[in-house]
């Protein structure tokens, strides 16, 4: 049931009821476990998987959204990393994204932290790749480590480049819906010499209950060619530095 919500994004009891022949009682027994343990979110007569202001959704299904757009990102961030840097990667998919390139093995000799259990997986034991995992509390929404724990260790370490994304970008900001996310990700800007927000276009339609950093905290900005005429505009009117990713090639790279 879980697989299924994840991969539609939302379903109603109904729905899930005749799809897995169970009764409906069932189902929402099913659901609101899912909902504790935070990988789905309850509405009247269904469940999501889609974030909301309040709610991040489970990395499970984050991998599965903006492929194209994210895999642009971060083929374009590359650009700004050397051999012999030490860079932070946190725990969104789109500096997973990264990592995925990094494990060619095409830039190194290279220092990667990370809170995000996915990069390390990926990057652990890779020639060249010197990885500094970032304890803490597990979460597995997340996938990552946060926590008091993450952030005392962020604040041991000092890197060339931060690559973070956010839930949502409005009026200048940068927004995230839980606080322990935003500790970690403040931490890891206050930790770097140089910082890059990773978005797709989708986040400037959203929002989210907490303010991250203003976007003037970031050296740079880059986001999908999907982003409206009118949110490149706000941009320039905040004074953000931003460069514009073409996903056209990325899409006919894609299963």
């Amino acid at each position: 049931m879980a697989e299924l919500v994840l991969a539609e994004g939302q379903a109603s009891a109904a729905e899930l009821a005749e799809r897995f022949g169970v009764s409906l009682m069932t189902v929402h027994r099913d659901l609101d476990e899912l909902e504790r343990q935070g990988v789905v979110r309850k509405f009247r007569g269904g469940v999501t998987a889609q974030p909301s202001g309040v709610f991040e959704s489970n990395v499970q299904y984050r991998l599965k959204t903006m492929r194209a757009e994210k895999a642009a990102v971060a083929e374009h961030a590359l650009k700004l990393i050397e051999p012999g840097m030490a860079i932070m990667l946190d725990d969104s998919t789109t500096a997973l994204e990264i990592a995925r390139r990094l494990r060619r093995g095409d830039i190194t000799p290279l220092t990667v932290v990370t809170n995000f259990l996915e990069a390390i997986n990926l990057l652990a034991g890779r020639r060249g790749i010197r990885l500094t995992a970032l304890g803490g509390d597990y979460d597995p929404l997340h996938s990552s480590f946060l926590g008091v724990s993450c952030v005392e260790a962020i604040e041991q370490v000092r890197v060339d480049v931060c690559f973070a994304s956010t839930s949502a970008v409005h009026g200048g900001h940068a927004y995230h819906q839980e606080q322990h996310i935003v500790s970690v990700k403040r931490a890891m800007l206050d930790a770097s010499a140089r910082n890059v927000l990773l978005i797709d276009h989708t986040k400037f339609g959203r929002v989210a209950l907490r303010r991250v950093v203003p976007l003037s905290r970031f050296d740079l900005l880059l986001v999908d060619d999907g982003a409206p005429a009118q949110a490149l505009r706000d941009l320039d009117e905040h004074h953000v530095r931003y460069e514009v990713c073409a996903t056209a090639v990325m899409r006919r790279g894609l299963p």
